[in-house]
This record gives structure tokens, sequence and C-alpha cells, in this order.
């Protein structure tokens, strides 16, 4: 069968083995979405969809090396998995229908990144199916890293600490109720889409939280960031999306200083602002200015915003704070009360109650603190007694914060976070330190 015309370079500039694994991986992270969602679409078959983009890939690694990389190989793959499909609905005796619209599918991939084409639809069909509020939160992230990341099941168990066989059965358990449930592979509109909008967003957080977290899958954090780019630009008008992709950013932004050379966290006043990525940090706030009509004033622009572009103002004030003294905490501050307003969370109000200990005093901040835990909200919450901690070694009670940070290391399991929080007390109770 036909699957597209190879462009074979001379047998001197054929590619390494190695370098073909590596254009075939980029192609296919970028084209694999797209192909299974379009098969989806078409076919009704998940499992389908999935295996024929997977075949293509294989196909991809075998011959490229021996014919050359197509000329337009994302075109080249969705030939591949198209015939695959068909093949097996064939041998299925499955309806005409399917048959004719598989042969109907264009056979190229865009020559463009424009999100005007159909294939842009189909992705998004995808991510909003795979994050149906019908589906388990958990079941939502894993489904999307399957399917729409294509994250080999694999490793979605081992980050989800379940076993594989787990895993494979809570991912058929999704397929299938989105097929029993009879779940619309549609995009919503109008007043659907801004209610459906915000449970794809949480997923994509939830993703970046479990790549981002110290003992993290970081690979997870890359996808969400991925994700978060396509979806700002299938939604350009949706200010939340660029909300969570400039957050992503800003955050993502400092992977390379979190640590020090033995490995261990670094706090954010000890990081080396010089190995922070600035292009994302560029990236981000121009991301962020979009947000809004009055350009990228982060501070005094009139609020109005939802809860992910205010997070992101105040993950952009640490982003663009040269060292640690030039940190804006009074516009953190004053994000995080209309944050507090808007979205009410106790982990929103005690970093609320931290950014106030910066900007009115560490006494202020613990007597937030203390209203916080009053609740009972966060009661044993090891970053809540990390932040007391904090903000009692700025009121000079040194013994009282290294007990503390001692406390919190003991509520939490055994990893970068503790070794970190126990560091901190040791620098407390270290005279030479003092």
């Amino acid at each position: 069968m036909t699957t597209g015309r190879a462009a074979r370079p001379p047998a001197a500039a054929q590619p390494a083995a190695g370098t073909v694994a590596e254009v075939v991986a980029a192609v296919g992270a970028d084209s694999c979405t797209r192909i299974v969602a379009t098969l989806i679409r078409v076919t009704g078959d998940w499992t389908l969809a999935e295996d024929s983009a997977q075949e293509a890939l294989a196909q991809a690694l075998e011959r490229w090396p021996r014919d050359g990389v197509p000329d337009n190989p994302g075109g080249w793959l969705m030939t591949v998995a198209r015939n695959r499909a068909t093949d097996v609905l064939r041998r299925a005796s499955v309806e005409r229908r399917k048959l004719h619209e598989l042969a109907e599918l264009t056979l190229t991939a865009p020559a463009t990144d424009d999100p005007e084409e159909e294939v842009v639809d189909d992705r998004l069909r995808l991510i909003f199916t795979c994050c149906h509020p019908a589906l388990a939160l958990e079941s939502r992230v894993a489904l999307t890293l399957r399917t729409v990341c294509g994250v080999p099941t694999a490793d979605i168990a081992r980050a989800f600490l379940v076993p594989h066989a787990t895993m494979t059965r809570r991912l058929t358990r999704a397929k299938t109720k989105i097929a029993d449930a009879r779940i619309p592979y549609v995009v919503p509109s109008g007043p659907a889409l801004a209610e459906r909008l915000p449970g794809v967003l949480a997923v994509l957080y939830v993703l970046f939280t479990r790549g981002y977290d110290p003992d993290g899958e970081p690979g997870f954090a890359d996808e969400a960031v991925r994700l978060a780019r396509l979806l700002h630009r299938l939604l350009p008008d949706q200010p939340e999306v660029a909300g969570l992709l400039a957050l992503f950013l800003f955050q993502h932004s400092r992977r390379e200083a979190r640590r020090d050379g033995r490995g261990n966290l670094l706090t954010l006043d000890k990081q080396d602002r010089a190995r922070w990525d600035r292009a994302a940090i560029r990236e981000g706030l121009e991301t962020l200015a979009a947000t809004r009509a009055d350009g990228p004033n982060l501070v005094q622009a009139p609020i109005a915003d939802g809860p992910y572009v205010l997070q992101a103002r105040i993950a952009a004030c640490h982003a663009t704070a040269p060292h640690p003294g030039a940190t804006d905490w009074q516009a953190i501050a004053r994000w995080y009360d209309e944050l507090a307003e808007i979205h009410p969370s106790p982990v929103i109000a005690l970093n609320r109650a931290v950014a106030h200990g910066y900007v009115h005093g560490p006494a202020a901040g613990l007597a937030l603190i203390d209203q916080v835990l009053a609740t009972g909200a966060l009661k044993d919450y090891p970053l809540a007694v990390a932040a007391q901690a904090d903000l009692t070694a700025r009121l000079g009670h040194r013994d009282h914060a290294a007990a503390l940070f001692r406390r919190a290391a003991a509520l939490l399991a055994p990893g970068a976070e503790r070794r970190a929080l126990l560091e901190r007390a040791d620098d407390l109770t270290d005279p030479s330190l003092g």
C-alpha cells in the first residue's frame, strides 16, 4: 500500500538510526493526538484508534531508517493508522458508513499549525471527552495521559502507585463508561463550555502538580504544559486557559534551579535565579498580558479575573523579581485577597496568610494561620506547619521554628520535601549559622 512518498537522501546523508528514532518520537508527539482523536471520531472505537496510531509509529521506526523520512511525516503516520483501522474494521465486517468515512479522511497532516483545521476540532473533542465530569477525577487524569498524551499505561500505573493490571482495568472502565453512558464526542459551546471548561483545566492542573511535586513524574509537568499550550491555541478567547498556561510556565521555569548539586530541594529564596528559564517566563508574561485588554500591567490593572489568572499574576510577581528582596509582596497579598474572595479554600487562605506575613510582619501572618487552623480544615497538613515554622523563624524564635519544621517533616513520607524541612530545622539549630 502507498503511504506517502519518502524523501530518500543520498546514502552518505541517511540519518543514523538514533536520529530517526528521535524524529519519530518528535513527530509522534505532535501527530498522535491528532490521529487518535480523528480515528475516535470516525470509528467510535478508542482502543482501535490508539492501537492504529501505535502501529503507525512502529512501522515508522522500522521503515524510515531504511526508506528515509517522508516529506510529510505526520501525513504518513495518519495514512498508515487509517489503513490499519480500515483493515481491522473490514475483518470485523462493520457497517459501511465507517469504512466510507475512513476512506474519505484527508491523507495529509496540516502543513502549518493553523488552528482552523478539522483535526483541531477532533483534538478538542478528545480532551473534553477524557475530562468529562461523569468520570472520577483520577480516571480523567489517567485517561488524558494515556489517550491525549500517549503515556504508556505502565508509566501511569507507576505514577499512581498501582499495579499495571489495575491501571489497565481503570482505563478500560473509563472508556466503557464513555460508551455506555453515550457521552457525546463533542466540544461544548455557549453556557455548556463555560460549565465544562473548569473541569478540563482542573485535570491539567492535577496533571501538572503530579509532575511538579518534588517526588513527582517530571514528564507529566511537560505534558501539562504541552496540553495547556494546545488548549490555549484552540481556545484563544478563554482567559482562564491563558491564565493556566501562564501559571504553568512561571512555575516550570524554575525546574532546573529547584535542587542543589546534591539533589536537595531549594526554597525559592535560595535558588539561583540565573538558572531560571527566561524564555518560559517571557512566554508566561506575554500569555498573561493577553488575558486583559489593558496589557501586561500585573499590579495596577483593575481586578476582574478568574482563579487561574490570579494565580498566574501571583506567580509572575515571583518570576520577575530579580532577587528575593525585590519580590512585590504587597501585590501578592492583594491578589490573594481577591483569590480568597472568588475561590475560597483552606490552602488559599494559608497562602494568603503567608503573603500577609511578608507585608505586615510575621506576627500578623501567624495570626491569620491560627484562624485557618482553628477551622480544623488543615489539621496535620505539613505545609501549614511549615508555614508556621517559616514565620516563627522570621520572628527570631529559632528553636521553636526548628521544632515546627521537624513536626512538618514528620507529617510527610520520606522524600525530597521531608529532607528539605529537616535541613531547615538543622540550619536553625546550628550555632555556626546563627
